[in-house]
């Protein structure tokens, strides 16, 4: 399936100026507008795993630990780190200074009660916290872990930059049930969130953080380093056609857009105006998540068929074209290209594809008709695309569809609904993963089997390899592991892989210090 046009008017309206009050003024030298992937629907970043959430997350809270360019855990709002008692001991100092936007100084306890809420949820938190006899404030500027055995990923799992992050916030928040959203936004990161100005659906509006305190050392990174904000302001601006936001893009009244369709980047790359940038080397990596509780996808033997149906190109060619060099096929469970990734199992995937075995494994299974309600985020093109493609490709395979056309907010809400189909329910949905949230089993969402997340899944096998990776002594254990766990999540079919495809970005000539990684604000600056 190719993919289909978004043009929403002809060729004059990429140069036409953006309707409405929100971008129509001359841009202030003090003030970047940026066009985000999506709405900001759901605003507490440990509560949903929304990309858009997670880069807001960013702006507002500091993290204890950040990734260097490297990808390396370096200290953030800690000072520094020591571990004693043979791994077992790990002792952290705040830096001096620390302020959260109300004007309280940050504390130990404040961090401990974050973490004990982000470890609730995060995949890689949990794995810490299982291993943590006590986490507890020694006084106002060090907090410490006991651990039952040896963790040496604990700088990486407090500096993790994937969904979900571990967000610093007030103690007072922190208490919040983690399944629980926490809508007033007091960090301590570089960026006050604007509660004011925000109109859901179209603005969201952010302030320097004078009190903000950088890190005087090292250098800046994905979510490491100095973090100097250049800006007063500012402003997330929701355009959902994209011939309108090339045009603003082109035409100065937007500074930023973060995902430009791959249909435009030929226009947008031919002006000296606009610089087109692949920041992001992991990629996306479009996937299918079934609901396991309901039927019909609660059979296994039904998502285990459905493998056969999947044509990872008819994917990428719907994200990106028919352009081999910007996407990968036989794409498994980890991401292509890193130490995790292996051919392990792979011929499910990557065999002869014949639909009418598939039609024939399906009904062998016990497939009755029963109504496959699939969520579709349309407002949000990578994940329409995909959507449209696994729509045919399920009803190719005899399954009823119920394509349910929302916006992406909707569904990052209703898919914690765990009621059967005829209550509000669903069968499945897409979304597109950052390569980073599949580098390793360590924070992969989608491959735990304790029905933790969304679809909540069950896999005694995928949890028992999961604690043998991390107990792993060196990377050729790991990868062994690793193999086992792809293996396995081609039995056990928790979700589909659709492959992975470049995803560049498109900011004006003039922005200088866009960094490696997601979209962040600070050490960005204008010429």
């Amino acid at each position: 399936m190719k993919r289909r046009s978004l043009f929403a008017a002809g060729a004059a309206a990429l140069a036409a100026p953006l309707a409405g009050p929100a971008l129509a003024q001359s841009p202030s030298q003090r003030v970047l507008k940026f066009i985000p992937q999506a709405d900001l629907a759901a605003l507490d970043p440990i509560w949903t795993t929304a990309y858009v959430t997670r880069n807001h997350g960013y702006m507002v809270f500091d993290t204890l630990f950040g990734l260097d360019a490297d990808l390396r855990p370096v200290p953030q709002m800690a000072e520094g780190a020591v571990s004693e008692a043979d791994g077992k001991v790990w002792t952290i100092r705040l830096r001096d200074g620390l302020r959260f936007h109300d004007g309280s100084p940050v504390l130990a306890r404040d961090c401990v009660a974050s973490l004990q809420r982000w470890g609730k949820r995060d995949a890689f938190g949990a794995a810490l916290f299982a291993a943590t006899d006590e986490l507890a404030a020694v006084d106002d500027r060090t907090l410490r872990f006991r651990l039952k055995t040896p963790f040496p990923l604990l700088p990486y799992a407090l500096g993790k930059a994937p969904s979900l992050m571990p967000a610093i916030m007030p103690e007072r928040l922190a208490k919040t049930d983690a399944f629980t959203q926490v809508t007033e936004m007091v960090g301590s990161g570089p960026f006050r969130f604007k509660a004011d100005e925000r109109v859901p659906g179209a603005r969201v509006v952010y302030e320097k953080f004078s009190d903000y305190r950088p890190r005087e050392d090292g250098k800046p990174g994905w979510t490491g380093g100095p973090k100097v904000v250049h800006f007063d302001r500012v402003e997330w601006n929701v355009v959902p056609d994209a011939s309108t936001a090339a045009g603003a893009l082109r035409s100065g009244e937007a500074d930023w857009w973060e995902y430009p369709l791959h249909d435009l980047l030929p226009m947008l790359k031919r002006g000296r105006e606009v610089k087109v940038e692949v920041t992001d080397p992991t990629g996306m990596i479009p996937t299918m998540r079934f609901n396991t509780t309901t039927t019909p996808f609660d059979n296994v033997a039904i998502r285990r068929a459905l493998l056969g149906a999947v044509v990872q190109k008819d994917f990428m060619e719907a994200q990106v074209g028919a352009l081999p060099e910007m996407y990968r096929t036989g794409v498994g469970v980890f991401c292509p290209g890193t130490p995790m990734a292996s051919e392990a199992g792979m011929e499910v995937l990557n065999g002869p594809r014949d639909l009418a075995a598939v039609k024939r494994a399906i009904e062998a299974a016990g497939y009755k008709g029963e109504k496959v309600v699939l969520l579709a985020g349309t407002d949000v093109p990578n994940v329409k695309n995909a959507c449209d493609v696994a729509a045919d490709m399920m009803q190719k395979a005899g399954l009823a569809v119920d394509y349910q056309a929302l916006d992406w907010g909707t569904v990052i809400q209703r898919r914690a609904n765990r009621e059967s189909t005829d209550k509000g329910g669903w069968s499945a949905y897409c979304s597109s993963w950052g390569g980073l949230d599949h580098l390793d089993p360590a924070g992969h969402l989608l491959l735990r089997g304790n029905a933790s997340f969304f679809g909540w899944p069950k896999s005694d096998r995928l949890e028992e390899l999961r604690g043998q990776w991390f107990a792993a002594p060196d990377l050729a254990a790991q990868q062994k592991v690793a193999a086992e766990i792809q293996r396995q999540a081609f039995v056990d079919v928790p979700y589909l892989p659709f492959g992975q495809y470049i995803q560049p970005t498109a900011f004006r000539a003039n922005l200088t210090g866009v960094l490696p990684g997601f979209a962040t604000f600070w050490n960005v600056k204008r010429g």
